[in-house]
């Protein structure tokens, strides 16, 4: 899909949300952002997700992470939406703003946009996307699901804190990894290197290779 990926810098849009005018970079200021779409207001998966997202408000704002949802209806119709998202999951609190985009011009601009599939007037729809913005107003992370399947927040959640962690230290997270877990020291990090950054001590695996690059370390 052509467009905004990782490592570009997100455009300065102004876009009107439910809490009023925001100009996105402006509004990422300094933190990190998660910019999220949805194919429409009033449908079931995209409430399952915002409500899961507002449940989560507290968790994105311990790492220093802003919310920012989108999707293609107007602010008014966002404000009604809000209503049934807070019923069906109890004890959230939308407090992130939702970006309204009747014409799709925002999405467009942002790579969020399904060329599969169009409304009653054949006008493309969100895609089911996800941005995570550094401080740098560059992409960090973009996930594109279809929109028969919700996006899974804790793992949004384990990618932020590897990133968070990856951009401190020089390591890397294996498969599966999860925060507590062994990490993957960077090859460009020499043996004698990665003895003084981790004094107590490390894993050479033993590989068939004899090759000493999977080193691990819990941190």
């Amino acid at each position: 899909m052509p467009g905004l990926t990782i490592g570009d810098l997100i455009p300065d849009l102004l876009v009107q949300t439910t809490h009023g005018p925001i100009q996105l970079h402006q509004f990422v200021g300094n933190d990190w952002a998660c910019l999220f779409s949805h194919p429409a207001d009033f449908t079931p998966v995209c409430t399952t997700e915002l409500g899961k997202m507002a449940l989560y408000t507290e968790e994105f704002e311990k790492r220093g992470v802003k919310l920012l949802g989108f999707s293609c209806d107007d602010v008014a119709s966002h404000v009604e939406w809000i209503k049934d998202i807070e019923s069906y999951t109890p004890g959230c609190n939308v407090k992130f703003p939702i970006v309204a985009d009747p014409d799709r011009s925002v999405i467009k601009q942002l790579n969020m946009v399904d060329p599969d599939q169009k409304d009653s007037d054949g006008i493309e729809l969100p895609s089911r996307a996800l941005h995570l913005i550094g401080p740098n107003k560059r992409i960090r992370l973009s996930i594109l699901y279809p929109a028969t399947t919700g996006r899974n927040m804790d793992e949004v959640l384990r990618v932020i804190d590897s990133l968070q962690k990856t951009d401190k230290y020089k390591v890397a997270t294996p498969v599966n990894w999860t925060p507590g877990g062994k990490v993957v020291i960077s090859p460009s990090v020499s043996n004698e290197e990665a003895k003084e950054m981790f004094p107590k001590g490390f894993e050479t695996v033993d590989l068939p290779s004899k090759k000493e690059y999977l080193r691990l370390v819990k941190m």
